[in-house]
């Protein structure tokens, strides 16, 4: 099976998330795309209660989508586990056919050689990388071809949507609109989440 892992924070997941997922399973050939909800990101400031709040927000996104599934490899460790040995785990689980993509944006990407251990993901995955600028210019990241990177761009047209201004516009009382998804907006609502207070 073909797999392409789609690893991330999802605080919350929102419809650019899932139109990056849909072009991997639908333009690249993937059979399936599995969400990873991180447990606890390193160097990132996020509530500890969230975590349960971020895997139950991806979980009711993708519900009754069939490209898709989620796993919950990190909330297992109840840790954050170095992505090469992620995509170790998720291989055996899977049974993945060659190389698992390894869906990010532009922004995570041009970071991705800093990363601990980057050398084991690099020869484990092929990266599938989303823009995150509409200044996007492919040749900027021809340095990534000479360390041996196996990457594609995703050939989507820029949205700009991001977590932290959906997150803004909750604790300001505006419109989510088609930002998210409906169950996602109605878990926001039901369970109070990002409020002044709990942000």
């Amino acid at each position: 099976m073909k797999v392409c892992i789609f690893r991330g924070t999802f605080n919350p997941i929102h419809t650019v998330h899932l139109a990056m997922a849909m072009f991997a399973k639908t333009k690249l050939g993937y059979d399936t795309v599995v969400f990873v909800p991180a447990y606890k990101p390193p160097y990132q400031e996020i509530d500890d209660e969230l975590a349960n709040h971020r895997y139950n927000m991806v979980k009711a996104a993708i519900e009754g989508n069939t490209s898709f599934q989620i796993s919950n490899i990190e909330f297992q460790n109840e840790r954050y586990s170095l992505p090469h040995e992620m995509v170790s785990e998720l291989s055996r689980r899977y049974a993945i056919e060659g190389k698992p993509g390894f869906l990010l944006g532009t922004d995570t990407f041009r970071e991705v050689d800093g990363w601990w251990e980057s050398e084991k993901l690099k020869r484990a995955v092929h990266f599938v990388v989303y823009p995150r600028s509409s200044k996007f210019k492919p040749d900027n990241y021809n340095r990534f071809v000479e360390w041996g990177y196996d990457f594609e761009f995703a050939n989507m047209k820029f949205m700009d949507v991001s977590s932290t201004v959906i997150r803004h516009r909750v604790k300001t009382g505006k419109p989510l609109g088609s930002l998210v998804t409906q169950p996602v907006l109605e878990y926001i609502r039901k369970n109070g989440l990002y409020l002044p207070y709990n942000d």
